[in-house]
């Protein structure tokens, strides 16, 4: 374990410092101008289209739907404990860098988005996709579709989820007392009551659990920063002198701030990782752009909304030097420090409901990808069972290994889908272009596979429901 431990890290370091950081920027950076920053200039639009719902007989999952599925995955302790630990270790620094990666970020999960719609596969009332998919169908590799499937049903389905049961189960032992062995029991009997129900329950969980976790943390958070209005400046300006070395406290170096801000951030938001596009591939939408502008916002929301939120919690209550390892502990006590010792068992309540969704949508990214090595019901069940397998063990578990091996993972998962969107990205920027001439013309957007010439090896397009030329409102 030590060796293997040393060597996981080791290359953990490599990939995350170097590697990631220039693929992660460049590739945000070369999207964002070739889309002529869409996420930005059409900000109102995905506002818009997150109230338009599924399309057809509406049997399907509609654009909200996909959105909490996808942000049930984002929105998951790494906003609370990810957070705390970036800051700590990098620095407030840490918090700038995080936000920048989301700004350039989005316009990668608005192109991963796209390309995860456009080359989606029907599966029974509803439909499935992601990389593996388009790196297949629009690649002709499956070696690679195969080789990010395997990744990410490991990474997500199972290490991420030990992870999340583990937080769960630490904080309802510490704040009640409460057995593990019961809260693992629990808890596995509730996931797999959910996973064994498909994807529409799944949908239906995100859909209430997303909404009501991240609005009441946002509304404590708020509480915060209106009750410390006068303390809000200094906080930004901390927070950008870090980000440039200009302050070195907590670690706060320009190299430590800029990895854990760009780590963490990417942890968080999942732009470029290639693990949203499969909640994206899900929605039903009369255009594959709609869905990809609504998975540009969930990175924004992710990041400025909710981790600025744990950030401004922090470092108001200036524990940002604090050398507690616990991420959770540590924004725990900031949250008492500002609101009392009843904040402690608010935030267990809101780890529950953070980490259990995350649970939820990450089941769902291993199942379309197991699906997709192996369409096979036998199968799809003993991966089932290995995930509630893996939330009783994590529970119970010391799992600093297996975040270690998840970073790894997930590393190698981002450098596959980012080289693949590279290569394919003419496809969703021909997609945006299509969109907009429709808009242009007054019509609410309807894609065919005729609409981008010489576009190749699409099933979910090719018999679009006669609904476009509807003149828009």
């Amino acid at each position: 374990m030590g060796i293997l431990g040393n060597f996981v890290n080791q290359t953990n370091t490599i990939l995350w410092s170097y590697v990631l950081i220039v693929l992660l920027i460049g590739s945000g950076l070369y999207f964002t101008f070739r889309t002529k920053f869409v996420p930005f200039r059409m900000i109102g639009e995905m506002f818009r289209l997150m109230g338009e719902g599924a399309t057809g007989d509406n049997k399907g999952v509609s654009s909200f739907q996909a959105f909490c599925i996808s942000t049930a995955s984002r929105v998951g302790t790494g906003n609370l404990a990810g957070v705390a630990i970036a800051i700590t270790t990098g620095g407030p620094g840490a918090v700038f860098w995080m936000w920048l990666i989301a700004m350039i970020g989005s316009a990668s999960a608005f192109v991963e988005a796209t390309l995860a719609q456009i080359y989606k596969v029907k599966n029974g009332d509803t439909f499935r996709g992601g990389p593996a998919y388009y790196m297949e169908k629009a690649l002709n590799a499956r070696w690679m579709g195969v080789t990010f499937a395997v990744l990410i049903s490991i990474t997500f389905g199972l290490a991420f989820n030990s992870v999340q049961a583990n937080t769960i189960t630490s904080s309802l032992n510490n704040s009640f007392g409460l057995n593990k062995g019961l809260i693992a029991i629990v808890l596995s009997i509730i996931t797999a009551i959910i996973i064994f129900g498909g994807l529409k329950r799944i949908a239906k969980v995100a859909e209430w659990m997303v909404p009501v976790m991240a609005g009441a943390y946002i509304l404590i958070a708020l509480y915060i920063m209106v009750t410390n209005f006068t303390a809000l400046p200094g906080v930004f300006s901390f927070i950008f002198k870090s980000a440039f070395g200009l302050k070195d406290v907590a670690g706060g170096a320009l190299g430590a701030a800029m990895m854990n801000g760009i780590k963490r951030g990417l942890f968080s938001n999942e732009a470029g990782m290639g693990s949203a596009p499969n909640a994206a591939a899900t929605a039903e939408v009369t255009h594959p752009v709609k869905q990809g502008l609504i998975q540009a916002l969930g990175v924004f929301f992710d990041t400025l909304v909710v981790c600025s939120s744990t950030a401004f919690i922090i470092l108001i209550s200036g524990l940002y030097t604090s050398k507690e390892g616990n991420g959770i502990v540590l924004t725990q006590k900031a949250l008492e420090g500002s609101l009392g010792s009843w904040a402690g068992i608010f935030l267990a309540f809101i780890v529950f409901l953070f980490a259990f969704s995350f649970v939820v949508g990450n089941y769902y990214y291993g199942e379309s990808n197991i699906e997709f090595i192996k369409n096979n019901k036998l199968v799809l069940n003993l991966y089932r069972l290995a995930v509630v397998g893996m939330v009783a063990f994590g529970s119970l578990a010391e799992l600093n290994f297996v975040w270690s091996l998840a970073d790894l993972f997930m590393g190698l998962m981002a450098i596959i889908n980012l080289i693949a969107i590279i290569l394919l990205g003419k496809i969703a920027f021909n997609a945006l272009s299509d969109y907009n001439k429709q808009k242009a013309n007054n019509q609410n957007p309807v894609f065919y596979t005729s609409n981008i010439p010489g576009l190749k090896n699409v099933e979910a397009w090719e018999n679009a429901p006669e609904q476009a030329k509807q003149k828009l409102g």
